[in-house]
């Protein structure tokens, strides 16, 4: 799934670090960095920001994006522990990112 904003309009959000395959459906999947702010609020080991919903909106999960790899974040157990899957990926692909702000 595509983030809900382009690298060329980032409207004060991070940067869109890259994209991935996730291997056994083969969705298309964007990512981005969490803000320290949602790292601290929830799952701080996972720095990523994974975008699941469809174009236009902005539905996501805490992950940790590796090149053959994602820990994806889709749960939260009865005492607020990250519930993970982990994803296999493929033609993983880092953005080329201009700083325009």
């Amino acid at each position: 799934m595509y983030a809900p904003y382009h690298n060329g309009d980032l409207k004060g959000n991070a940067p869109i670090l890259g994209a991935f395959n996730e291997k056994s459906e083969g969705n298309r999947f964007e990512f981005t960095s969490r803000s320290e702010e949602e790292k601290n609020t929830f799952a701080p080991d996972y720095p990523h920001k994974v975008f699941v919903g469809l174009w236009g909106f902005e539905e996501s999960r805490a992950a940790r994006v590796l090149k053959t790899i994602a820990y994806v974040v889709v749960d939260e157990d009865a005492e607020g522990n990250p519930v993970v899957e982990k994803w296999s990926t493929k033609n993983w692909v880092e953005y080329s990112v201009v700083d325009k702000q």
